[in-house]
């Protein structure tokens, strides 16, 4: 029996291998800078990471969020204390502003059709900051005290532009919809 190739079966076969080397696993990831992280998890959807360090004594977490997104768009990751889904998320946020500098700052999701404008969470955030590099955004900051203990939902979210330094919104289909989950700082 005679193997054939086709044209078509090979470009399926190289495209599969770049999806696979361009979604790089969490554990094998180095952060410019020697920042360490001791715990995290690929995230199912939209090409995405979330690393941390959970500091019991302070019940703070340290996290890294990173994800493949290109330099005129924006992502974000969040905790929603109260329920699953968006509305209610206490979200960090990403992305290049209109003089080119990489802005990052916390932002409260209170409805659909939210701002995403800066503004206070219900819980402390500090250390806010952000890093774009080869395709991919990071955002890093300490979070808490957490009032709710360390299982929490998260949400994460990437859109393509920003217009007037202000996200504008996602997809509202397929992964977009899809992107989130629960977590726990404690056990990953």
């Amino acid at each position: 029996m005679a193997i054939t190739s086709t044209p078509a079966l090979f470009i399926s076969i190289l495209l599969s291998l770049v999806i696979i080397s361009s979604a790089q696993s969490c554990s094998k990831y180095t952060f410019p800078g020697n920042q360490a992280f001791n715990s995290c998890i690929d995230l199912p959807f939209l090409q995405a990471n979330l690393h941390w360090n959970y500091m019991p004594s302070t019940r703070t977490v340290h996290i890294a969020y990173r994800a493949n997104q290109t330099s005129t768009g924006w992502i974000a990751w969040a905790i929603n204390p109260n329920g699953a889904g968006m509305v209610g998320s206490q979200a960090l946020v990403a992305f290049h502003n209109s003089n080119g500098s990489l802005t990052a700052y916390p932002t409260p999701i209170t409805s659909y059709t939210t701002s995403m404008r800066p503004g206070a969470l219900s819980f402390h955030v500090s250390n806010i900051s952000a890093t774009y590099a080869d395709n991919q955004m990071s955002i890093f900051a300490v979070l808490g005290p957490l009032q709710n203990g360390t299982a929490v939902n998260h949400v994460w979210q990437a859109g393509n532009s920003v217009i007037n330094d202000i996200p504008s919104s996602h997809a509202t289909t397929g992964p977009n919809i899809q992107s989130m989950g629960t977590l726990n700082f404690l056990s990953g």
